[in-house]
């Protein structure tokens, strides 16, 4: 097998596929994943490895896969940059025609790219299941994949992408062409997410439902998916509820400022009811395009559809109201479990 670029990188039937790893004192599950990545069964692609400062051996690990591998490319930052932003260098010095992310505690199955790359067509994105294993690499026992717990999502309705996420970064392979439109990142939010919401108003994102990919669950994933304990203050209501409505608000704002939209004044008009939502006491009309395009805008969830009212019910609740009630109804310190929606944010 020939994993070394060709020189016409754009040949077919094999282009080039860059794989964009982002690293940061990844040495205690990084050769794993390496291995998995240069064993992949397609026979064109490039690694490219960005270090945001690692202080472990990470950058040792990765020194020795280049001395043995042409086709894998180190950077080290000198400075820092956070995971987004560290992805978004990464994605920038891909050369192939496909780019596909990559995260460092993970395991990817060895057809992974080859399966991908013949599936995408006319798609601008392809996504696939994933698999969650524990910080031994054994199997969950509760949720076993992805899918357990989010529907996975094929088509074109940008609508799907504006309160939730089913595709995670390490799961992404997209085409080239579809980088200068997303590019720069906003580092308030998940890179994956965004660049999902794109590709849907551009095109349309296909899904692979193999889990082609092992993903990693511990305390240091950055974005692990599964319940966490999180402990909730004495501010509980303002934690759970208010923070949470101004950080959507700042989503909704980011996505209707984007310059392609497919429906341009449905978003101009989720945006000010949403901005009135933080101004009232209650918001009919929000709860009103809630109920209207429910299943569009709640399709990523598992919910019961006993819960539809009834969730469409706490919509017309504006800042105010939770405002208000977080005053006189506030909880004395406590911890909860709460839900890490995918590797997106801006959920309600």
């Amino acid at each position: 097998m020939n994993n070394q670029p060709d020189s016409d990188i754009h040949h077919k039937p094999y282009p080039l596929v860059s794989i964009a790893l982002c690293v940061y004192n990844g040495e205690r599950y990084l050769a794993e994943q390496l291995d998995s990545l240069v064993n992949q069964t397609y026979p064109n692609f490039e690694i490219v490895v960005v270090d945001d400062g690692s202080k472990d051996r990470s950058r040792e690990i990765l020194r020795a896969y280049q001395a043995k591998y042409p086709f894998f490319r180190i950077f080290e930052n000198e400075a820092n940059l956070g995971y987004v932003k560290n992805f978004e260098k990464a994605i920038c010095l891909c050369e192939g025609e496909y780019i596909a992310l990559c995260d460092q505690d993970d395991i990817w199955d060895l057809e992974k790219i080859s399966k991908q790359v013949a599936g995408i067509g006319d798609n601008l994105l392809i996504y696939h299941d994933s698999a969650f294993m524990d910080e031994q690499g054994r199997q969950m026992t509760w949720k076993r994949k992805m899918s357990d717990i989010i529907h996975l999502y094929r088509g074109d309705d940008p609508k799907v992408f504006l309160y939730f996420n089913c595709v995670s970064g390490h799961s992404i392979l997209f085409k080239r062409e579809l980088r200068d439109d997303f590019l720069p990142f906003n580092p308030d939010h998940f890179h994956d997410h965004w660049i999902a919401y794109v590709a849907v108003n551009l095109g349309s994102i296909e899904v692979i439902p193999e889990t082609l990919v092992r993903y990693r669950q511990h305390t240091t994933t950055s974005t692990d998916i599964l319940n966490k304990r999180k402990k909730i203050r004495k501010n509980y209501h303002e934690n759970r509820d208010i923070k949470k409505l101004r950080k959507d608000l700042k989503w909704v704002q980011q996505c209707a400022s984007f310059k392609k939209n497919r429906d341009q004044p449905f978003l101009d008009r989720l945006r000010a009811l949403f901005e009135q939502r933080l101004e009232s006491f209650f918001s009919f009309e929000y709860a009103g395009i809630i109920r209207d395009h429910y299943e569009q805008l709640y399709y990523i969830p598992v919910y019961k559809k006993s819960k539809k009212l009834a969730f469409v019910y706490r919509q017309i609740w504006g800042l105010r109201a939770k405002l208000l009630w977080a005053r006189f109804f506030a909880r004395p310190e406590r911890e909860e479990y709460v839900t890490s929606t995918s590797e997106g944010a801006g959920n309600p």
